[in-house]
């Protein structure tokens, strides 16, 4: 494994680890949490372009959490869908692989 100012590469990080991020603003380097820096990513950047594809894990309808907590706008790939008829309700119950959206209320065919 590749080392790193003599420090080993690390195989896993979690929420609450903290990495050295140098603030020119306060004339120092400070620690800051992946949560913390997620929570700004989500904040400054509004919009995400990517140049290849994106790969969504497809799972099973009941493991999605409910369409109000994920919001409107959220997406995934649902593997027991009850039909394929693009914007209507997704339910479990079928054989069939889709993408879903929430529309803030309930998950979505499309």
């Amino acid at each position: 494994m590749p080392t790193i100012n003599q420090l080993s590469a690390l195989d896993s990080v979690a929420a609450g680890d903290s990495v050295p991020v140098y603030a020119p603003a306060q004339g120092d380097a400070r620690r800051a949490s992946f949560t913390v820096i997620t929570e700004f990513l989500a904040t400054a950047f509004t919009s995400v372009t990517i140049s290849s594809y994106i790969k969504v894990t497809p799972v099973a309808f009941a493991s999605l959490p409910s369409a109000v907590t994920a919001g409107a706008g959220a997406r995934a790939f649902i593997t027991d869908c009850n039909a394929t008829t693009f914007n209507t309700a997704a339910a479990a119950g079928g054989a069939n692989l889709v993408p879903v959206f929430s529309d803030g209320t309930v998950w979505r065919i499309g």
